[in-house]
């Protein structure tokens, strides 16, 4: 993060804890006392220095065409329509997030150094055929020793890396067989080490086992451990040997969570928004946004981690000006944040403003892209799905100064072509329609959701969150 956005972020969270004083927000309070001035606005873009026009700058209209008509895109002074650039690196890394180590074959590893050599040969001082970086998925081909393996990049090129910076991906199901694959093996674990005829210090030395040297013991006890080694057959000191195995990142495959979603347009749900939250509270449940998933997914890649038990995500789509002081009021009513999925043919001076923006984040909630037009992405060409994904995702994040990494189809529009652009815009996670509550890492563009209707009591819904 840069200064100018860590110095953002940091004085929009202290406007947030300014509006709600010391405690949580009181649930009477109107939506107008929760809002920026133009002078608070004008101080944020100053200490940021990101250049952002206020709200009250004039913004450029660019008329596109979508689908079977044609579309006004605002683009707050970004006159040039091209689609957005993305960050191949995060394109990269989200992909390998979605993919299932139980689907990557026998003998990929992991990267798990911030970088590492890849060498022509078994030799630091040899020539340099590539770098990885942490999280760069490689394939092992061979173990000569326990200190080297020989790898295939994912450009085909092959050579040389330091075993102890790779990390073999597999899944809960599958470690103990992982594990057992490994078992009986043993590495020297000093310069050399001597084999004699018979167990015993005084017999007769055949021959000098390198360090390092992968051994797999015939036999063992008392001390002395039978091997083969070029050939020959003799004892070694079990003293010098030690267990060979790989370091293993056991990722979660599966995943548990039910994520409610709810419309701004459907206002009897809204309406029973407080009453919904304080019954899931009392029935155990943690109300979150979709923050605390991402937040997971990725400490996964480093250590164990897991959304705690009784956890329910909460989304509302379909917010827009006539009804977001609404989805507001209903949030701080409840005591509650959401992840707040918004179009942004929506965003403007004539619909949700920048200061309305910034109190939703200051307040706790989060906001990710709802597309621009709000039409059924399956009526779009590539390019208009590339332009109306990636265009959505930029005008955001300009805004908020934060990442957008979810993307919640319109009109439940999605099929493969869509979730394979989703993912090359750089996207984590999808929202669809389906009414599930568990997924799989495989699963992560097209995330089920619990669709809160009207009419529904508080029970009904824990009753939801429970199915």
């Amino acid at each position: 993060m840069s200064r100018s956005s860590l110095t953002f972020f940091l004085l929009v969270a202290s406007f947030g804890i300014l509006f709600a004083g010391c405690g949580q927000p009181e649930p009477d309070k109107s939506f107008e006392e929760f809002t920026f001035t133009d002078e608070e606005l004008a101080a944020i873009h100053a200490i940021s220095g990101d250049g952002t026009a206020s709200s009250s700058e004039s913004e450029e209209t660019v008329v596109l065409s979508v689908g079977s008509g044609s579309v006004s895109l605002t683009t707050g002074g970004v006159s040039d329509v091209t689609v957005p650039s993305v960050d191949n690196v995060k394109v990269a890394q989200y992909a390998q997030l979605r993919t299932s180590a139980g689907e990557q074959g026998a003998g990929i590893y992991r990267v798990n150094n911030p970088f590492l050599n890849v060498r022509a040969s078994m030799i630091v001082t040899s020539a340099q055929v590539g770098t990885l970086k942490n999280g760069d998925l490689v394939t092992v081909l061979e173990m000569p020793n326990a200190e080297w393996a020989k790898i295939r990049m994912q450009d085909g090129k092959e050579g040389y890396v330091a075993f102890r910076y790779l990390a073999r991906m597999t899944t809960e199901e599958k470690l103990p067989n992982e594990k057992k694959a490994f078992e009986g093996k043993f590495f020297v674990d000093f310069a050399f080490l001597n084999m004699r005829r018979e167990p015993s210090s005084q017999s007769e030395k055949l021959i000098e086992v390198p360090g390092k040297t992968i051994v797999t013991p015939l036999s063992s006890g008392n001390g002395w451990a039978r091997i083969q080694y070029e050939g020959k057959d003799g004892y070694v000191s079990t003293q010098y040997l030690t267990p060979f195995t790989p370091a293993f990142l056991v990722r979660q495959e599966s995943y548990e969570v039910p994520m409610l979603q709810y419309s701004a347009d459907d206002t009897t749900s809204l309406s029973a928004l407080s009453k919904h939250m304080d019954t899931l509270k009392a029935a155990g449940k943690k109300v979150v946004t979709l923050r605390t998933l991402y937040d997971t997914v990725l400490a996964q890649e480093s250590r164990d981690a897991r959304v705690p038990p009784n956890t329910v995500v909460l989304t509302i789509v379909g917010i827009n000006m006539a009804n977001v002081r609404q989805v507001s009021d209903a949030l701080d009513a409840a005591r509650v944040n959401a992840t707040l999925f918004i179009q942004t043919k929506d965003l403007g001076l004539t619909g949700i403003t920048e200061k309305t923006v910034l109190t939703l984040l200051a307040n706790g909630n989060e906001i990710q892209s709802g597309g621009h037009t709000g039409d059924d992405l399956r009526t779009m060409t590539d390019a208009q799905v590339r332009l109306e994904l990636g265009q959505s995702k930029k005008l955001i994040e300009d805004m908020t100064k934060r990442e957008v990494y979810a993307i919640q189809y319109p009109r439940g529009g999605i099929n493969d072509r869509i979730l394979i652009e989703a993912g090359d815009r750089g996207y984590l996670f999808g929202i669809s329609q389906s009414p599930e509550k568990r997924f799989t890492r495989a699963q992560f563009l097209r995330l089920p959701t619990l669709i809160v209707g009207s009419g529904m009591s508080g029970d009904d819904v824990v009753k939801l969150a429970n199915s």
